[in-house]
This record gives C-alpha cells, structure tokens and sequence, in this order.
C-alpha cells in the first residue's frame, strides 16, 4: 500500500532531510520509524525535494510503501507518538501505486524571513538576524522581474552534471509584518540555494548596493558571481507542495 505523508519539521539539529552516512537526517529518522511500524521491513521515503541543512518544512511531502496495511489517521497518530518533538506529521492518505512525490510535483512555495528590527537570539534558528533596515520600495521594484520562466543558473550552485537550470516562477512577492520581511516564491521547482541566492540578491538591491533592473541582466548572464551571497540557511521554510492544478 502506499502512502503520501505531509509533515513538518525544524531543521536546527538535522543535517538536512537527506539520509547520509553517519549524519542525523530527517529521512533517517521517519524511516527508523517506519521501520518499526512495518513490522521491522525497511521503508523507503521518497520525498518531494531535499532540504539543505537547518532548513525548516511547515509542509513537506513524502511517498511510502508498506506492507503492512494501516488506517491513515492511526498510522499519523502512531508516527507521532514515536517520533521527536521537532517532526511532526500533519496528515496521511493513501494514494494510488503509480503516485510519486516528487515526479508528480505541480508547484512548490517556499517562505524566507528576514529580521529588519532588532536582535532577537530566541528566533536565530528560525529567522535571518539581519538586524538592519532595508529600503522595501526598491526590493518590491525588483522582485517581479523573477516572475515567468527563465535559466535560473545564476541563482543555484553549479553543478558540472546539471544542463537544465531552466525554472518558472508563479509568484514572487513579499509582505512586511512589523520587522519581518517575508518573501514567498511560488515555482514549478527550485534548484539548490535558488531561493537563499535571490533573497541575498534582494537583500543587496534593498541596501542600495544594486538597482532592481539588475535582475534581468543576473538572468540573462547565467553568471552566479554576478548574484548576492547565499542568505543563511535558518530564514527558509518550505511552505508547501502542490499535486494539482492550480
């Protein structure tokens, strides 16, 4: 049987979602867990997409088969009752055997949270401490020239293997609450530190140091020296996966 899971996770103390050798990871720790549930038989999990690490999910998605049978609600209840207090599983449901979570993929949000304000240690782990005021007006000129399909090289770390760098945004907007400044991407997919790229170049369009215009030219060139630095792991969530149309 198999399942499709939507779960959260804080990745402070994870060395991404991966499983790795010898490193605590999210997938080695849902899997552990499957394992005992299925009757001590490995399970797989096959998630829509890694997450670097202390990178956080406020809703990841995962396929999984069993051979025990399970009803949703009590396999949800049963995982979470096992699992540490930094995973949680939002909800289950059983999905026909072709179903992949990441190949049957529509769309992905991610969120990425800037502190503008003041230090404030008790959120470091779950919000970029920027601590500096940023000029919004001229990120918000900038931030629509993401919008629509382009090469997105510039923006990821490039690997020798990879020739399709090739992504769609939806929606790339931002919203101001009190000192946060929250950007949201909504995309046909995203490559590694695609998002941490563009919010570090937004970031320096916000200090005066680029214009917004310099986007169109960052994508055009495919150069990722001509990008922002990477923005810290901490300020990224993914928001959630979709598996339908839009």
């Amino acid at each position: 049987m198999r399942y499709l899971m939507t779960f959260a996770y804080d990745g402070t103390c994870y060395n991404g979602y991966q499983k790795q050798p010898s490193c605590l990871t999210i997938q080695s720790v849902i899997e552990s867990i499957l394992f005992q549930l299925n009757g001590c038989k490995q399970v797989s999990i096959h998630a829509s997409g890694r997450t670097d690490a202390h990178v956080h999910a406020y809703g990841q998605t995962a396929h999984f088969d069993m051979e025990k049978s399970w009803n949703e609600e009590a396999l949800c209840d049963a995982m979470n009752q096992m699992l540490p207090k930094d995973i949680y599983v939002l909800s289950i449901v059983k999905v026909k055997s072709s179903f992949h979570a990441r190949f049957d993929v529509k769309a992905k949000e991610y969120i990425y949270k800037v502190n503008v304000g003041d230090y404030n240690l008790f959120e470091r782990e779950y919000v970029y401490q920027y601590n500096h005021r940023l000029d919004i007006s001229k990120i918000m000129s900038a931030v629509h020239y993401l919008e629509g399909t382009h090469n997105f090289k510039a923006f990821t770390k490039v690997d020798g293997e990879k020739s399709d760098y090739e992504r769609t945004i939806y929606r790339a907007s931002l919203q101001i609450e009190k000192d946060y400044v929250i950007f949201s991407f909504l995309g046909n997919g995203f490559l590694r530190y695609m998002v941490r790229n563009i919010v570090g170049t937004l970031i320096e369009i916000g200090e005066g140091k680029k214009e917004g215009e310099v986007i169109i030219d960052i994508l055009k060139s495919e150069d990722r020296r001509r990008a922002g630095k990477t923005a810290p792991p901490e300020g990224l969530y993914l928001n959630k996966v979709y598996y339908e149309e839009m």
